[in-house]
């Protein structure tokens, strides 16, 4: 049984989560203390120029400077692992390793005949000489290397939690991240996952672009607004819809475009119920569930909520009525994770993200 704390900065840049957990890899024997620590308006600045410069270059070319943004990440990261041990009253000895997803700023999804590509930049090596710790980080590119789409990879460790607690299946796990993603889990079957589309990320863009403002506090926007059927049809137009899962995408393949001309109100309406209705079409295609769990930013807004819950015509649910921790969720997964990547257990499947065989993904470096 290891101590390992899991780090986790989603593409919403928000900022970061952090918990500890005690496992194997399999189950897990203790949840220690976790918090969110959200980054100041320059650290995000920085790392929006990293996305930036990353959607540029399209993995095309010489790689783009991305070191001001690793410092930022470095230093960011050790101070959220920092607090963890003084909430838990441990020092850095006391733990195993560190889960470090990184900071995604591109990724794109494998096509017929060409494996994908994804980039999290965060420098593994630096974080384990900053905190002491061993690190265990870069999840995702063994999975793109052998076909697979890189992402979701949280799935196994909902399987986990969701075999401890003895929850009943067909059972969904929605993540309301920049991108939504759906874990599906049915009786004496392995685990399905697949990104369903965008979840808060063009909301948020919106409202930075139309108000000055990171997000829609509560839906307010959305609930004062009338959604507008045409840019609805638009936007559910995407090829991306069409596609069979398993399936991923970038938060930055869709566009504010067919809802430039509309209100601040009426764009954040239709956004909302594009989100609302791309999740519904996704785990309807998938079954009825016997419920519908949601993590991520996006279960704090009421009205996302709702709409979900009505398009799918089942209640949503925050994680937080299975006994879970929705904030930490994530960090969480990156913590199994890191604890199956030390024991050399599978991080991902042919049925999470299409990838040809079960793979172990992620490396570790020691401080040393």
């Amino acid at each position: 049984m290891k101590r390992i704390i899991g780090l986790m900065s989603g593409t919403s840049l928000d900022g970061i989560d952090a918990a500890l957990i005690e496992t194997d890899g399999e189950g897990i024997h203790r949840f220690g203390p976790g918090e969110t620590q959200p980054y100041s308006d320059s650290d995000r600045a920085i790392l929006q120029d990293a996305v930036d410069r990353a959607l540029a270059w399209g993995f095309d070319g010489a790689l783009p400077d991305f070191e001001a943004a690793e410092r930022v990440l470095t230093l960011r990261h050790s101070l959220a692992v920092q607090r963890v041990l003084d909430a838990a009253g441990l020092a850095a000895s006391d733990i195993d390793l560190i889960g470090f997803h990184g900071q995604t700023v591109l990724h794109r999804a494998p096509q017929k005949g060409r494996n994908g590509q994804t980039l999290q930049i965060g420098d593994g090596a630096a974080l384990a000489r900053a905190t002491g710790i061993a690190v265990a980080f870069d999840f995702r590119s063994a999975d793109v290397d052998m076909g697979g789409q890189g992402a979701p990879l949280a799935t196994l460790y909902h399987d986990a939690l969701a075999h401890q607690s003895g929850l009943d299946c067909p059972l969904a796990i929605l993540n309301l991240g920049g991108v939504a993603n759906v874990t599906w889990l049915a009786p004496d079957a392995d685990p399905v996952a697949f990104d369903t589309g965008p979840a808060n990320g063009l909301i948020d863009a919106w409202c930075q672009h139309r108000v000055g403002q990171p997000y829609d506090r509560g839906g307010q926007l959305a609930a004062r607004g009338e959604v507008d059927p045409g840019a609805l049809e638009v936007l559910l137009a995407h090829p991306f819809f069409k596609l069979s899962p398993p399936k991923s995408l970038d938060r930055w393949d869709f566009t504010l475009d067919p809802v430039f001309d509309l209100s601040v109100e009426d764009g954040a309406a239709t956004l909302t119920a594009f989100t609302a209705r791309t999740v519904a079409d996704a785990i309807t295609a998938l079954g009825r569930p016997v419920r519908l769990l949601v993590g991520g930013g996006g279960r704090h807004n009421p009205v996302l909520m709702a709409a979900i819950g009505e398009a799918a015509g089942i209640a949503a649910e925050p994680v937080e009525a299975a006994g879970w921790r929705g904030d930490l969720l994530e960090a969480e997964a990156f913590a199994w994770l890191a604890a199956r990547v030390a024991a050399g257990l599978p991080t991902s499947l042919p049925s999470t993200t299409g990838v040809a065989e079960p793979v172990c993904g992620g490396r570790i470096v020691h401080p040393n």
